[in-house]
């Protein structure tokens, strides 16, 4: 049996441990690069967000199908407000959204190293990594929750007749407070555990596994090679998620208590199409703001 020697170590594995050894630095850099990330991901992704959750929301018999929602939604809206409708909400969330999410996992991997033992060669297992990823969905959840109750709530209003009934993401978190308290604003926040808990671990391990195995001698992977991990990982996790996040989109959609009974899978097809262009923007945005943190700091 071989045995793995320093020389031939991979430069990804160089990287992880080294960044590691600093974890108050990793922690502001993984922070700056999350929200940077975020913002690319929800600027490329809104719109088949929108189709989604109305997908997931709507009466049976309103839709035909995506493309349907798309061409009520710019006939009644028009092509811009239409389709980034509630786009306001997750674009003042998402930095600190993503940005808690990927501190989160640097934390997670410092939590993972502290309690287990990590191979100084081989890296983080895909378990461990994992794991980090699962942390990572809990410190999120504070944001994401009424973020995205907000963002839903701005996005069902454009399929409503009648004036609507929100003028802003602010407007919508003043009135979710005046009928229902907090609790009424964080309606929701469950189940966005249970999505992004799981959601996030497998969204991290993938990525991380296919950047490895994409690494070339040098370490210094194409935009390409990152943009296809990156948007895989979108893929693997919505796959894994996606029957919890219909149940998510109807509970923060509505303004009383509802029934989650009509289907799992309304809104899977622009659920699939967008994740991965989202996510192969959103580790674009990462690694580039890493490469430019690393020529600074």
């Amino acid at each position: 049996m071989s045995t793995t020697t320093k020389e031939n170590v991979s430069p990804v594995v160089k990287e992880e441990v080294a960044v590691a050894k600093s974890a108050a630095l990793s922690g502001v850099r993984s922070f700056v690069a999350g929200g940077v990330g975020g913002v690319c991901a929800v600027i490329t992704g809104h719109p088949f967000d929108l189709v989604k959750v109305r997908l997931q929301t709507a009466e049976k018999g309103v839709y035909k199908g995506a493309l349907d929602v798309v061409k009520q939604t710019i006939a009644r809206e028009g092509p811009i407000r239409g389709l980034y409708a509630g786009i306001s909400a997750p674009l003042y969330g998402v930095t600190p959204m993503f940005a808690v999410s990927f501190w989160g996992y640097d934390v997670g991997k410092n939590l993972v190293r502290k309690f287990s033992h990590v191979d100084e060669k081989a890296g983080y297992s895909i378990a461990q990594i994992s794991a980090a990823g699962f942390f990572s969905a809990i410190p999120m959840t504070l944001i994401t929750a009424p973020f995205e109750r907000i963002k839903i709530m701005l996005q069902l209003q454009g399929q409503q007749k009648g004036p609507p009934k929100y003028s802003s993401s602010f407007d919508v978190a003043r009135q979710l407070y005046k009928t229902g308290g907090i609790q009424n604003v964080f309606r929701g926040a469950g189940a966005t555990l249970a999505r992004d808990g799981p959601g996030s671990a497998a969204y991290f391990a993938t990525y991380e596994y296919l950047k490895r195995r994409l690494s070339p001698e040098d370490g210094k992977l194409s935009l390409a090679a990152v943009s296809f991990a990156g948007g895989s990982a979108g893929v693997a996790m919505w796959i894994l998620v996606f029957p919890v996040d219909t149940v998510k989109s109807r509970l923060q959609g509505s303004t009383e208590k509802t029934s989650v009974g009509k289907g799992f899978f309304p809104g899977v097809g622009p659920a699939m199409l967008r994740s991965f262009p989202a996510n192969a923007a959103t580790f674009v945005g990462l690694e580039l703001t890493y490469k430019a943190w690393d020529k600074v700091f």
